[in-house]
């Protein structure tokens, strides 16, 4: 009988290559569409996708020259990213209200891409490009240093068991990765309907270097840190989610220094 560590010829089975995983702040869904996805992702995929070189792993992103925004977009304007855009309901209706920015998105599920492309194609909205890939290694990989004038991070997952709070995406890793792509005067605007992932947030950011939060003023009773919501960000469904359950809605602008 064939030792099974052996090949047929009787030399040694060379070993499996194993996929480095690294750890990520979000978890991979069905990639089922619905019969509406399927149509606005066969129309619009081709022009609104941006396909990036790959790593090991289906939404990882390999070290590479940076995008060449400006090319993609058929444009110079200022570069706004959001992270975890889901359907697109919040993406849609602030890239409407930014016309001369260009918007790039990054979203892991092919569903909620398809969304965003029909939700697009119905707003007359064409100043969004999307990334299907980690937003994390995106922003590292295909961003110039301080090229982003705004990033958008809007109800990440909160991975509430301290055993995954390394999954969670605000970091201090992370915070300088942001601090480095975004412009001196750029801003970090984030939401969430969770409470103690709020005060995590503080807690990183507060005394984040390069970075300050543009609302706490330890001199005025009134500057606590939290920002007031931000007008432009349409009440979306999940957030409805949250306000339904008695969450309270949390937002943070942080603004680069240095």
């Amino acid at each position: 009988m064939q030792n099974p560590s052996e090949t047929p010829s009787g030399g040694p089975r060379p070993r499996a290559h194993r996929v480095h995983r690294d750890v990520v702040s979000f978890v991979r869904r069905s990639a089922r569409m619905n019969p509406s996805q399927e149509k606005a992702w066969q129309t619009w995929n081709e022009s609104r996708v941006v396909r990036v070189a790959q790593g090991e792993t289906e939404t990882s992103v390999a070290p590479q020259p940076p995008v060449d925004w400006t090319a993609v977009f058929g444009r110079s304007a200022p570069l706004l990213v959001e992270i975890g855009s889901g359907t697109g309901e919040s993406l849609v209706a602030m890239a409407q209200q930014h016309p001369d920015a260009n918007v790039v998105a990054f979203e892991v599920f092919q569903p909620a891409v398809a969304s965003t492309l029909g939700r697009m194609a119905r707003e007359d909205v064409d100043n969004v490009r999307i990334v299907m890939a980690n937003g994390q290694q995106g922003l590292e990989h295909l961003f110039e240093p301080e090229s982003v004038e705004e990033l958008w991070l809007f109800f990440s997952d909160p991975w509430h068991k301290a055993r995954h709070h390394k999954r969670r995406l605000v970091s201090t890793d992370f915070a300088q990765l942001v601090r480095s792509r975004l412009v001196t005067g750029g801003r970090w605007r984030l939401a969430t309907d969770w409470e103690d992932y709020a005060q995590w947030m503080r807690e990183v950011l507060d005394d984040a270097p390069g970075l300050v939060n543009e609302h706490l003023d330890p001199t005025d009773p009134e500057h606590t840190g939290w920002a007031p919501r931000l007008e432009m960000r349409p009440v979306t469904k999940y957030e409805r989610k949250g306000l339904a359950a008695g969450r309270n809605i949390r937002d943070l602008t942080y603004r680069k220094t240095s």
